[in-house]
């Protein structure tokens, strides 16, 4: 018997484990750490959104079904390692998408489908808050959410009790408390980094744009109470436990911490919550971030204003598409093989096809792919149509179509990036990768590292993703050191110096990665005419 083992099975069976659960856009993840903070077992159910009149979403039983079956993969990864049930935990964080719409009246219905950050349906309510804040709120944002059904005079919107995201809804049910880590709730409305609460002149100036529907509410009773990374945030109840298990092994009590977005989870889980330090999260769709050392000299429609899970504020340029499109073609090309009668393992298929991409030519060979599947409010696409384009002459090769398909995922990315570090002269000093998009060693990330011409760092932890990072902030709560703060609890306590597998840009990749953007930009004109033609 393993000294690991051994440690795994005690933390378990005394009840110190942490837990984390992330709710992404394809899979709900669960990591269960120790008290160092590795992770000792882990758990996934997959998931899909799904279209229902126009709305991206997931139904409530979908949500809880799929919480309760992730729950049952860890505890049963937990019983056949170390044949012990999961009964006590010391913490528990939700994490979850950010952003999106769910609104509940107060017997605590949901009053309408939960409306996902994919939905690009916001936009007349996004330009006029940004314009009446001067500070830019995107689409995805839930005030833009609830400002855009009041401007479609939606009657649910007077009925409304409570608003809050995905993550938010689930720490609420299990624990009966109404809060929101600072991080998710700078994707509802505008944080002041000074006092890390809602923005007071903001909700004054919101109160009285929507004074003449003489609402029942006011928009300050409605969102949740902003709690920073380190506060308790309630425990969980019995009902919450029997949600989470319905096997009844797992006991009340234990202490939850604030539920976070995915971006703030993604912070954590880079150890990239100092100021210059950013993160590049690739999946589903990609975001990159960089911790700011002052706020921005402009409003910038491509570039959101969030914060870390401590309040310290952030720019993030948030991309709707990334990896939906490469895995597509992916799959085609897995179904190709087995057409042959030649079996491959998908994982196998992936590396193979990505590591193809590096003998492609820097600027692609003329080729170009837009990877829209849904809207991309940065490049101003209310809607996706997944194309590729090419002209007679371009390099058509297995090699430039990988490559062009890896710099499409970026590319959105790129065009927020170079507003940053060009216009707003936005230092970072390092970018750390995690997600799917980086799996493949030194080809993401290479790639990524030319799109933005810095350094791109990918740890070995990076792919246990927000899950992990969600376990790191429940594990800060019950830590024990008040005085130590989040960015040296990771550094110190967490990472212990370890900055990962660093990588630098190329030059030749970051020449054809600048011609290759030339030329994506000159043809969104083709994707706006696909949008308008099918």
């Amino acid at each position: 018997m393993s000294e690991a083992y051994s440690h795994g099975k005690d933390t378990i069976r005394l009840g110190k484990a942490v837990l984390g659960i992330e709710f992404g856009s394809t899979r709900i993840k669960a990591v269960l750490v120790d008290e160092t903070y590795a992770p000792i077992a882990s758990g996934t159910f997959d998931w899909e959104n799904h279209l229902e009149n126009g709305i991206w979403t997931y139904g409530e039983d979908e949500i809880w079904n799929g919480l309760a079956e992730c729950y049952r993969s860890l505890a049963d990864n937990v019983k056949e390692t170390y044949d012990v049930e999961i009964e006590r935990l010391a913490a528990i964080g939700f994490s979850g998408m950010m952003h999106g719409y769910m609104a509940f009246d107060k017997e605590e219905h949901l009053l309408v489908p939960f409306r996902t950050w994919r939905n690009t349906i916001t936009g007349q309510a996004s330009e006029e808050l940004t314009e009446l804040f001067q500070y830019n709120i995107p689409q995805r944002w839930s005030i833009a959410h609830l400002y855009q059904a009041i401007l479609n005079k939606e009657s649910h919107v007077k009925d409304i009790q409570y608003l809050t995201t995905l993550a938010g809804y689930i720490h609420w049910q299990l624990t009966g408390k109404k809060v929101i880590g600072v991080g998710e709730a700078s994707g509802m409305f505008p944080i002041d980094p000074k006092t890390k609460n809602y923005n007071t002149s903001m909700l004054e100036q919101f109160g009285e744009l929507i004074d003449e529907y003489k609402y029942p509410w006011k928009i300050e009773e409605v969102l949740p109470k902003v709690l920073v990374a380190g506060e308790q945030a309630g425990e969980l109840t019995k009902e919450g436990a029997r949600r989470l298990d319905p096997t009844g092994h797992l006991q009340a009590g234990c202490l939850l911490c604030p539920p976070e977005g995915d971006a703030g989870t993604g912070m954590a889980a880079t150890n990239s919550v100092r100021v210059r330090t950013g993160n590049v999260s690739a999946g589903t769709s990609v975001f990159g971030m960089v911790v700011l050392e002052k706020e921005l000299k402009q409003v910038h429609k491509e570039i959101d204003l969030v914060t870390t899970p401590a309040g310290h504020l952030v720019a993030m340029a948030h991309c709707n598409n990334c990896t939906s499109d490469l895995n597509a073609w992916v799959g085609m090309f897995d179904e190709f093989t087995e057409t042959l009668g030649v079996k491959i393992d998908k994982n196998q298929l992936f590396e193979k096809l990505y590591t193809k991409a590096l003998e492609g030519d820097k600027d692609c060979g003329g080729l170009i792919s837009y990877n829209y599947f849904s809207g991309e409010p940065i490049t101003d696409l209310k809607e996706g149509r997944p194309l590729f384009v090419r002209k007679p002459d371009s390099k058509f090769t297995l090699a430039n179509f990988m490559r062009t398909n890896l710099y499409s995922s970026l590319s959105v990315l790129k065009i927020g990036f170079d507003l940053l570090t060009k216009q707003e002269q936005v230092k970072i000093d390092k970018i750390y990768g995690h997600g799917g998009l980086f799996k493949t060693k030194k080809v993401g990330q290479g790639i990524l590292a030319a799109a933005l011409n810095t350094s791109v760092s990918v740890m070995e932890t990076a792919g246990e993703g927000g899950a992990w990072g969600m376990a790191l902030l429940a594990s800060y709560m019950v830590s024990g050191e008040e005085n130590q703060s989040l960015d040296d609890f990771l550094e110190q306590k967490v990472f212990k110096g370890d900055t990962g597998e660093e990588m630098a840009p190329e030059k030749q990749d970051v020449e054809g990665f600048n011609a290759f953007i030339e030329q994506y930009q000159k043809g969104l004109a083709i994707e706006k005419v696909a949008v308008e033609a099918m």
